[in-house]
This record gives C-alpha cells, sequence and structure tokens, in this order.
C-alpha cells in the first residue's frame, strides 16, 4: 500500500515541542519532494513545510519560520518536523504530502494525518 504515515502528534503546552515523523512504504522515498500541511478546524489546508528529495532544499510557512524544522532520512523513507516554540494557532490536524512529476505524471501521496492540539 502506497501511504505515508505520520507520527508524533499529541496534547503540548505554548511553548513546548514535539517532533513529527512520517514513514513512507510503497515508493522511491528519495525521489519524492515531502512537504508537511496542517489543517485547522474551519480553516483550509496551510502548506507548513517542504523539503527537496536530496534534502538540500527547505522552505516553511511565514507563520512557523524560525520555530519548525523539516529534515529527512532517506535511509530510513521518514521525514520529520521538529516543532518549537508552540503556539494555539499551531493546533491542527498535520498532514504528510509526497510529490514527484515524472514524466508529466505527478504522483501525489497523503498520510491521514495526526493532530496536534496545543493549550494552555
Amino acid at each position: 500500500q502506497v501511504q505515508p504515515v505520520e507520527s508524533g502528534g499529541g496534547l503540548v503546552k505554548p511553548g513546548g515541542s514535539l517532533r513529527l515523523s512520517c514513514a513512507a512504504s510503497g515508493f522511491t522515498f528519495s525521489s519524492f519532494t515531502m512537504n508537511w500541511y496542517r489543517q485547522a478546524p474551519g480553516k483550509a489546508r496551510e502548506l507548513v513545510a517542504v523539503i527537496t528529495t536530496g534534502g538540500g532544499i527547505t522552505k516553511y510557512g511565514d507563520s512557523v519560520k524560525g520555530r519548525f524544522t523539516i529534515s529527512r532520512d532517506n535511509g530510513k523513507n521518514t521525514v520529520y518536523l521538529q516543532m518549537n516554540s508552540l503556539k494555539p494557532e499551531d493546533t491542527a490536524v498535520y498532514y504528510c504530502n509526497a510529490v514527484r512529476l515524472h514524466d508529466l505524471y505527478e504522483y501525489d501521496y497523503w498520510g491521514q494525518g495526526t493532530q496536534v492540539t496545543v493549550f494552555s
């Protein structure tokens, strides 16, 4: 089955940290750009972070710059999202997404999401 699987979500107080993991199987992980998205209740899905195939380029949404770090281990087929200085507005379901454009066809795989709740 081709599906990324997220883990590491949970409850945390403001200012705390969490590390999300996304384990991939069923596709050539190292050939895919990996993204983290999030969606809060009643809001549109938001792109949080992007990392290219080799990990050399990363990009972040403005709301998480300087607080979140995306990384990947191609040997373990896993992408991570280190989240520090968490705020209540970071509360959302976080989704892992794998994308690749090959021969004019876009491969696009999504995980089922993991809940992150930041509360005081």
